[in-house]
């Protein structure tokens, strides 16, 4: 029964995007909020209890979905070992741009984050780490003065303890409504990585969709390593920006991560149900020898 109501969904979203679906529109399902997932890529309908059991992975096509903040920890780090450091850090209105405090009020109240960023320390599969995530729901993840701060703290405190660094990246650049500030979070979070990096302390990037704008300027390209998940999303410019300003047609395939790695500027491409391993593996790699001990 249930496989006959799954088929019989499936039908209907088939018919409600083909061309002619105005003409059946009589006739739709009422279909309860939440059950079903359909691929924004290739259009296959799962349930999303199935979906998110996948890592949110589209099974048909290898879609990657965006995720949470809590999400990603939750897919990588061990239970019950993340430890968040400056939960409570808020932006301010540094140059009392119109509408941006009620703005960050209703993306707090929404998300249940206070900023794009969260930090903290775990593990990962037992290997020890700082992890810092991204989450695009807030703002696009863009990074203005709590984001570069967050980040540069978490440096800061894995320098001191010799301890390795993940960040997952993902945002849509520099958060114009602080300017200037915004922009020196970039020089803030380079340096910050540089004193990691002099230190021998491993740092590994993982670019998951978008990484684009300041961030990718920054520290998500500085990474010992650097990971990203399947067609992600990076680049600095968008593309019309380029293509307008050089006058040249981009390639289809330009500022995706499979373009990146064939052109030597990402280490290796996981899939996201590869990638706590992955990163396990690394991080015990690392553990048993490496810059810190020559």
């Amino acid at each position: 029964m249930l496989e006959d109501l799954f088929q019989m969904v499936k039908t209907r979203l088939a018919e409600e995007t083909s061309p002619d679906s105005k003409l059946r529109g009589k006739d739709k399902v009422n279909i309860p909020s939440g059950l079903l997932f359909q691929c924004p890529r290739c259009r296959s309908v799962d349930f999303m209890e199935d979906f998110e059991k996948a890592g949110k992975v589209c099974q048909k096509c290898s879609y990657h979905a965006r995720l949470t903040a809590a999400e990603r920890l939750s897919f990588t780090a061990d239970a019950g070992s993340f430890i968040e450091y400056d939960r409570n850090m808020t932006s301010k209105n540094p140059i009392d741009f119109k509408g941006y405090e009620a703005k960050l009020k209703e993306l707090r109240t929404q998300t249940g984050l206070n900023d794009a960023v969260v930090t903290g320390e775990c593990t990962i599969k037992g290997q020890r780490c700082v992890l810092a995530v991204m989450d695009s729901h807030f703002m696009m993840a863009s990074m203005g003065s709590v984001v570069g701060e967050k980040i540069a703290r978490a440096f800061e405190r894995a320098t001191e303890q010799h301890l390795p660094v993940i960040i997952f990246t993902a945002s849509g650049g520099a958060r114009m409504q602080e300017g200037i500030v915004s922009l020196m979070q970039m020089a803030k979070t380079s340096a910050a990585a540089a004193r990691h990096s002099k230190a021998g302390n491993l740092y590994i990037t993982v670019l998951t969709d978008p990484t684009t704008g300041g961030v990718t300027a920054s520290f998500a390209m500085l990474g010992d390593i650097i990971i990203a998940e399947p067609k992600v999303l990076v680049g600095f410019a968008g593309r019309r920006v380029i293509e307008d300003t050089i006058k040249q047609h981009l390639p289809d395939e330009f500022q995706s991560a499979e373009f990146l790695l064939s052109h030597g500027f990402v280490d290796m491409i996981v899939p996201r149900a590869r990638m706590t391993d992955t990163l396990s593996q690394l991080l015990e790699m690392h553990g048993k020898g490496g810059a810190a001990d020559e």
